[in-house]
């Protein structure tokens, strides 16, 4: 029988500063909303976001860190949202996943999602992780 997970005992706010500390260092997990114009527009959307999604699901038990940010990244790639994915390739390569995982994981997301993704996304990456 599976643990069940007492959440009422857990402060998702704090969880989720945790995991943007990991991905992130303090500049975002260390504040009450990112340096965002639209953070400043609507904070209180991201302490949502930091509570919801990162304390309440990155903190979740049966996919490491790690797993989830390679998912992360595929997905943004995939929904071509470029911006969060220079965000996140950077909080990838914070929790230790390398260069060539993350120009991997988007060549296969190019496979599945279509060849004009696969280069948007790795014309994303290129500043980020170099063109060594």
């Amino acid at each position: 029988m599976d643990a069940e997970i007492d959440d009422t005992q857990i402060d998702y706010d704090e969880a989720g500063a945790a995991i943007q500390r990991l991905l992130w260092g303090e500049r975002v997990g260390g504040t009450s909303a990112p340096a965002l114009p639209a953070a400043q527009l609507a904070p209180d959307y991201f302490a949502l976001v930091r509570q919801f999604c990162f304390g309440m699901f990155w903190n979740r038990p049966n996919l490491a860190l790690r797993d989830r940010s390679l998912i992360t990244v595929a997905m943004l790639a995939a929904l071509g949202r470029q911006e969060e994915l220079a965000g996140h390739l950077r909080g990838a390569l914070n929790v230790g996943i390398t260069r060539e995982e993350l120009i991997e994981v988007l060549m296969q997301a190019g496979v599945y999602a279509g060849v004009p993704m696969g280069v948007a996304a790795l014309t994303t990456a290129a500043p980020v992780l170099g063109t060594e």
